[in-house]
């Protein structure tokens, strides 16, 4: 059996019998972003005037930023609503001190299908963004009805061909029940039935973002064949991971990352991938930032690993982080990364204060985790450079694990008279002594 595992994971799986090539699905999703490219262009153009765009606080173009965009590109303000909110989405406009700028994905769309492909995917898995639920419905229920997409796409994706609204209806109602019960939630309140109404709402959002074809005359549905491929691979990634000895899609997230701190970079990006495919983005981002807000450093850097594999949807929630002091340091760079920010400028994005809580941070999880010459190792990266000044300042960093990082870094330290004077840092630490 681990044999015949091993044979299925050791080359990339196949798509589908009819799925197009590469090339030609990049040229589908270029198509669904034409309006977001043209956007992300003349944001360039007239970042390059020295005028950029300013967003509101939210993200979204206040009227006169609008206007100009419409007059310049001869789109209805409508049209340009729309494609700012799929730029966004898709990686091909990045927010950076109020501004908007073109981002990475950008530079790259006319000659990657690949960057193309990844930008399409971001916001097909953001599709309940682009599209607003109907007013006065109960966000609960809304939520609930993006928790079942991924079922309803399944279905669309197995059955080959077009699928009846009532079938998806149905199915809907399960998943929803299904949802409520293991919530140990009570059922649906009687009356007017909203699920065919937000069903309706689900259909158009993803026709709307490429996924799936606009419903025919006698109302059956189907994936479009951009859409068929992105379910495709997100199916496959979940079923790779439940065939093979490391799937940890069923388990919590802290579970995850404490399986995932054995592998390297590679084959946790991997499991990574399938954890977050079998579950609503919102839900594992979530879960995620719970793992970072405990007293575990690895897990807290492995957890923005995840995100990072998360990529734009993520964006909203790491934002919300910010404020959070235990979190900054990774929540900024991890923005900072999304934003294009190139990695040697990313650390300048930090305070000295916070580049140190961060060392510190890192610190604890080599000694933790990690043998004595990854910590001295470590050392190297801090930007005091030098052990006096670092013992300095590190006092005032606040972090609850200084004492243990520098007791194990005297441990680890070649030169017995270095390691005197951390050790006696740590006394001092401990005791509260000058």
């Amino acid at each position: 059996m681990r044999r015949a595992t091993a044979a299925r994971r050791a080359g990339p799986p196949r798509p589908p019998e009819g799925t197009p090539a590469p090339d030609e699905l990049a040229a589908q999703a270029r198509a669904v972003l034409a309006d977001a490219v043209r956007l992300a262009r003349w944001t360039a153009t007239v970042g390059g005037r020295a005028a950029p765009p300013r967003p509101a606080p939210g993200g979204t173009l206040p009227d006169p930023e609008l206007q100009r965009a419409a007059a310049a590109l001869e789109l209805t303000p409508r049209q340009v609503q729309v494609g700012w909110d799929r730029a966004r989405l898709a990686g091909l406009v990045e927010l950076r001190d109020g501004a908007a700028h073109p981002g990475w994905r950008l530079s790259a769309w006319d000659r990657d299908d690949t960057a193309v492909l990844r930008g399409w995917v971001a916001l097909f898995d953001a599709w309940s963004l682009c599209h607003p639920a109907p007013c006065g419905s109960d966000h609960a229920l809304v939520a609930e009805v993006v928790e079942a997409a991924p079922q309803l796409l399944s279905l669309l994706h197995l059955s080959s061909g077009p699928v009846a609204v009532p079938v998806l209806l149905d199915l809907l109602r399960q998943r929803v029940a299904e949802l409520r019960t293991e919530r140990h939630e009570p059922p649906a309140d009687g009356g007017a039935d909203p699920l065919p109404g937000l069903l309706d709402w689900t259909l158009d959002a993803l026709v709307e973002v490429g996924a799936l074809r606009p419903r025919a005359g006698d109302g059956e549905v189907a994936l479009t064949p951009l859409g068929n491929w992105a379910v495709w691979v997100k199916l496959e990634q979940i079923c790779v991971a439940a065939q093979g000895p490391a799937g940890h899609i069923e388990q919590s997230a802290e579970d995850l990352l404490r399986a995932c701190s054995h592998y390297s970079p590679g084959p946790a990006r991997v499991e990574y991938r399938a954890w977050l495919a079998a579950r609503p983005v919102g839900q594992a981002v979530a879960e995620l930032l719970q793992v970072a807000r405990g007293d575990d450093a690895l897990l807290r850097g492995l957890a923005f690993e995840a995100l990072r594999t998360v990529g734009a949807p993520a964006e909203p929630a790491v934002s919300a982080v910010v404020d959070e002091p235990r979190l900054r340091p990774y929540a900024l760079l991890w923005l900072a990364e999304q934003q294009g920010c190139p990695p040697e400028e990313q650390m300048a994005l930090l305070t000295r204060e916070e580049a140190t809580w961060l060392w510190v941070d890192t610190a604890a999880a080599v000694a933790d985790h990690g043998e004595g010459h990854l910590l001295l190792a470590h050392l190297d990266t801090a930007v005091q450079g030098s052990v006096p000044r670092l013992l300095d300042e590190i006092r005032e960093t606040g972090h609850p694990r200084i004492v243990q990082v520098l007791v194990a870094l005297a441990a680890a330290l070649p030169d017995p008279a270095l390691a005197k004077i951390v050790r006696r840092a740590a006394f001092e630490v401990h005791t509260g002594g000058e």
